[in-house]
């Protein structure tokens, strides 16, 4: 998995490089299907904003995040795509198989 960082009227620093791929790093190791990952970090003004979209096997995630530090809307970034995550994982391992097995079963041994 490869994180795609670019600037939008900010210079990546390698500080910057460093603590977004960290913290990338440490949330998608909890998701096994990643194939790309691009950020997008931009500064409008007085707005830091940083936007993310994750490739999922059969899905794309997107989130943004506007704050006044850059650190604080990358932190803010990655708390919206760890809840996106969570979501996801939790929708994609909800579907109950054997269900009608097992109420077909139930019908059968009524009869």
């Amino acid at each position: 998995m490869h994180i795609n960082l670019t600037g939008h009227h900010v210079e990546i620093t390698p500080s910057l490089r460093d603590y977004v791929q960290s913290k990338f790093q440490r949330l998608l190791q909890r998701a096994d299907n990643v194939i790309n990952v691009n950020v997008v970090l931009s500064v409008n003004k007085l707005e830091q904003k940083a936007d993310a979209t994750i490739q999922l096997r059969g899905t794309t995630l997107y989130a943004n995040m506007v704050h006044e530090d850059m650190y604080a809307a990358i932190d803010g970034l990655i708390d919206r795509v760890d809840r996106q995550l969570t979501k996801y994982k939790e929708k994609s391992g909800s579907h109950n198989r054997g269900e009608g097995a097992a109420l077909k079963a139930q019908l059968n041994a009524t009869t």
